[in-house]
């Protein structure tokens, strides 16, 4: 991939004279979904998959950009004096709200540059490609200029500028995995005060396996705020009868005890899975720790279920996914990962049923959906780097 991005950077840029190559991975969380914002406990990792780029230093302020996964757009120019959202600026406003991030932190970009990209993350598929974007261009910025900023801080940076430059009200959890991720270990991350653990993922005999939907789905445009401000609601009302600062703080008893303070029966399904599945993944973490991957993938399937009746952020094409996945032999847990409405599922699937798997949902999906669902066998790989 390094050739390859090189090469069409020297097409596109004229040559790659004062050129480094860099890659930063997608992730998937494999328990935890809509627990980050909700002050709770997610366990993502990150994968082999990501997004490769090429950059360079420009002598004036000018910034061209060029994605390889969107050939059609050309070279998207701007410059250092024009960081605000564009919707004609299309996907540059990933890595432009990030060079805006800088500049709001105090470290503004000297210089303009030229940027080529290339992702092997299926667009919208939900493994984080925007994610991916924000925090390898806060990792070149750093390695081209010098920032002192940590990988956690590039986890931030990346999470304040998908909030606040391209307006979608987003956890820390995918920066934070992309940035911190760790070769076949996934990170319990408690997101109320970002403390966390590297928890090694051994899968004897057995892969993660992610099938993409295929449904292209936009978070910011997507009912995810929506979800979010329930959350919030529901919050405030807990709050006058419990002292909790977040969802995450409550046991499920605890939960049931005082959920009637709620005013809506929607909201109550909506907290009812902030609190539940924050205690599956402290849960399945503690299964992962004593070898039980059979509790860790019945944990998996709650989370389904759970995301499925009470958020009501799954859909048809997911369900299919992940209901034709709990009839195939072999696989030990599946759910759907990410926001919803779309995107992926992730599986864990024992080595000798993935073709069986493969074959079985695939022919199931095209049957019912009426479009391919696509499949990729993955593994879990560290965290940015200079190629």
């Amino acid at each position: 991939m390094k050739e390859k991005v090189l090469e069409k950077f020297a097409e596109i840029f004229g040559n790659t004279d004062g050129v480094k190559a860099y890659f930063a991975p997608g992730r998937v969380n494999l328990i935890g979904e809509h627990t980050d914002y909700n002050g709770g406990h997610v366990f993502p990792c990150a994968l082999t998959i990501g997004t490769y780029g090429a950059a360079r230093k420009r002598e004036d302020n000018k910034l061209r950009f060029y994605s390889m996964n969107f050939e059609k757009l050309g070279v998207i120019e701007s410059s250092l004096e024009e960081l605000q959202p564009d919707k004609g600026a299309d996907w540059t406003n990933y890595p432009k709200g990030v060079i805006w991030a800088f500049g709001e932190r105090g470290m503004k970009v000297p210089c303009g540059m030229d940027l080529l990209l290339c992702g092997n993350i299926p667009n919208g598929s939900g493994l984080s490609s925007s994610a991916s974007v924000e925090v390898l261009t806060g990792f070149i910025l750093r390695d081209m200029f010098g920032f002192e900023v940590t990988n956690q801080d590039l986890a931030l940076i990346g999470q304040f500028s998908e909030n606040k430059y391209n307006g979608v009200n987003c956890g820390i959890m995918d920066q934070f995995a992309i940035a911190m991720g760790k070769k076949d270990h996934a990170i319990f991350l408690d997101t109320a005060d970002l403390s966390y653990t590297y928890a090694p993922v051994l899968l004897e005999g057995a892969k993660i396996v992610i099938a993409c939907s295929n449904k292209k789905r936009g978070l910011g445009d997507s009912k995810y705020n929506e979800r979010r401000s329930e959350c919030e609601e529901a919050l405030a009302e807990l709050q006058k009868v419990k002292e909790i600062r977040t969802l995450g703080e409550l046991s499920e008893q605890e939960f049931e005890e005082s959920k009637d303070a709620i005013g809506s029966s929607v909201r109550v399904r909506r907290a009812r899975h902030a609190v539940y599945e924050n205690q599956r993944t402290v849960k399945a973490v503690q299964a992962l720790k004593e070898n039980d991957i059979t509790l860790f993938g019945q944990l998996m399937n709650a989370s389904h279920v759970s995301l499925r009746d009470d958020y009501e952020v799954t859909g048809i094409e997911l369900d299919t996914l992940v209901e034709e996945a709990w009839n195939v032999e072999g696989v030990i847990g599946s759910r759907m990962t990410g926001a919803g409405f779309g995107g992926c599922t992730v599986s864990i699937v024992k080595d000798q049923a993935i073709p069986a798997f493969i074959e079985k949902v695939g022919t199931a999906y095209q049957e019912k959906i009426g479009y391919a669902a696509d499949f990729y066998v993955v593994e879990i790989g560290g965290g940015p780097t200079v190629l």
